[in-house]
């Protein structure tokens, strides 16, 4: 079912997390990065999944697993986000929100909010792409979190949430019917559900049917604190009863909840969903289920209430073939390929020249891009190359040189979100100055603070810019000039989540002047350790 080219897009192992513990069991989360609302499902012997991408670009990326410990990134839904003229600037917040991916007739398909918009349909024959382009089968605001079912006479249905952000009501769920094709919504919206009572902030519905009950699996309770609840009746549209299936018990995972169930090739049952980590995002974890009276159990239900608690580590999938090898997706890069990573995203739909690789010659260049003229701090810039944070501790740390041609033009690595910092170099009177800034509350408008600079040791030589991540995501920045001594700069910094998002590392270059010419970076490689 993959290409060559995405079976080929990972050959290394994360050096920070690994979920697989190599004696048949798994340690959570599986996937330790910011996949939120995350939805899979199984094809054959092969797990597929994907998650919100909000206003990052490529988004909707589609990861790929034989047992659910070991992913990989394959590919991407989209390479710009419609209305393309929309999202060349950040709509931080906006953009996709909690996808569904399903299979049907022999195609995958993605169905995604865009709260502002409306309801958007891709397809594709291959889950690595290329995926259609992006149908709107529903214009409306506040409709969000859509999820579709073929029922067994052919009929197709979608369920749905609203955004109180946008449509002033929230917490209740509605189902819709389709056309047979899934291309077109038809006919009047049903209110299915209303959680006021019981389960306030209830989203992010998924519908299945087993056993002749249609079943409706919602988080609510809130992203931070919440639980997982499950509906079912014998009707599409109700009345449907009620039951939480699964929360956080006496464990440290807060708010276990909104994913998607996957059984395997062998009957077992699994569940998959995010954990708020705060600046690490949405990590994904893996939860043993089973079916009791027709009613979901997730985790561990060791007094047999019916409610699980989630798992810090269990037994490992039992599959039928080949077991997978150890794999994880993609963090590090060496910019070998004439094709960038497939961790790394865009902050709002690229433009062309913003960068090129050169395999053969093994670097991605950067050219420096002219700052908005309204210009306060980073926030604004769509040129920000980022990935998500991939383990609780870490380093990153790029090799570089900038050839810089005006002054004002910067080159940054950045940590990312509602408050970021960086180290940089940048072109103050034609000599390169090292300095560390820093920007809190940057979607206010804040400004940066910046320290005293320090002049770069070897001028037009390659230096190593990183950024040192500890425990609660606190970040020291440091520079060296020969990869191996490397010099704190600037202290240390608090790093927060984005809007929706978790924090971010990354890449930047910018100028202040606006001319017909721009300096440029040469990375050598980014690599996370």
């Amino acid at each position: 079912m993959l290409s060559p080219a995405a079976s080929q897009a990972q050959t290394s192992l994360s050096k920070v997390w690994v979920p697989d513990l190599g004696n048949g069991s798994y340690k959570n989360p599986v996937l330790y990065a910011d996949y939120s609302d995350p939805d899979a499902i199984r094809v054959g012997d092969d797990f597929y999944l994907t998650s919100s991408s909000f206003n990052s670009a490529p988004g909707l990326q589609i990861l790929h697993s034989r047992d659910l410990v070991n992913w990989t990134l394959i590919g991407a839904a989209f390479q710009e986000q419609l209305p393309k003229l929309r999202y060349r600037e950040p709509q931080h917040g906006n953009g996709v929100w909690a996808p569904a991916l399903r299979y049907h007739n022999k195609e995958f398909y993605i169905y995604y909010p865009d709260p502002d918009l409306g309801i958007f349909v891709t397809k594709a024959k291959n889950p690595a792409g290329p995926w259609s382009t992006p149908v709107c089968i529903k214009e409306a605001s506040g409709w969000i979190d859509p999820c579709p079912l073929w029922d067994t006479d052919g009929k197709a249905y979608l369920v749905h949430g609203f955004a109180g952000s946008r449509a002033g009501i929230k917490t209740i769920l509605a189902v819709s019917p389709m056309a047979a094709d899934g291309l077109s919504q038809h006919g009047p919206d049903a209110l299915v559900y209303d959680g006021h009572a019981a389960h306030p902030t209830l989203e992010g519905p998924k519908f299945y049917k087993r056993n002749g009950y249609y079943y409706i699996f919602a988080p609510a309770g809130g992203v931070p604190t919440g639980w997982q609840l499950v509906l079912r009746s014998k009707s599409v549209y109700g009345p449907y009863e009620e039951r939480i299936v699964m929360d956080q018990g006496k464990t440290p995972i807060n708010g276990p909840h909104q994913g998607a169930w996957v059984d395997t090739n062998t009957g077992e049952d699994w569940f998959l969903h995010f954990q708020d980590q705060g600046p690490y995002g949405r990590v994904v974890h893996l939860q043993p289920m089973v079916w009791k009276n027709d009613w979901p159990v997730i985790g561990e239900d060791a007094d047999g209430d019916g409610k699980g608690q989630p798992v810090l580590t269990y037994r490992k999938p039992r599959i039928k073939g080949k077991a997978q090898p150890l794999a994880t997706p993609a963090t590090s890069d060496e910019f070998s390929s004439n094709q960038l990573g497939l961790q790394w995203q865009w902050h709002a739909n690229p433009q062309d020249y913003w960068a090129f690789l050169n395999g053969p010659l093994g670097y991605l260049r950067l050219y420096a891009m002219p700052l908005p003229e309204n210009y306060k701090n980073l926030w604004q810039l769509p040129n920000l190359l980022l990935q998500k944070l991939p383990a609780e501790t870490f380093t990153a740390t790029t090799k570089l040189t900038f050839q810089s041609r005006a002054g004002g033009e910067k080159l940054g690595l950045v940590m990312m979100g509602l408050d970021y910092a960086y180290i940089s170099l940048t072109n103050v009177g034609g000599k390169l100055q090292l300095s560390q800034s820093v920007c809190r509350k940057a979607d206010k408008g804040s400004p940066e603070t910046t320290t005293a600079p320090v002049a770069v040791p070897q001028p037009n030589q390659p230096i190593y810019l990183r950024v040192a991540v500890k425990p609660g995501a606190k970040c020291q920045f440091s520079y060296s000039s020969d990869g191996q001594q490397f010099q704190p700069l600037g202290t240390e910094f608090q790093a927060v989540e984005g809007k929706w998002i978790g924090a971010k590392v990354g890449l930047f270059c910018t100028r202040a002047a606006r001319f017909n010419d721009s300096g440029n970076a040469d990375i050598d490689w980014f690599r996370i350790e």
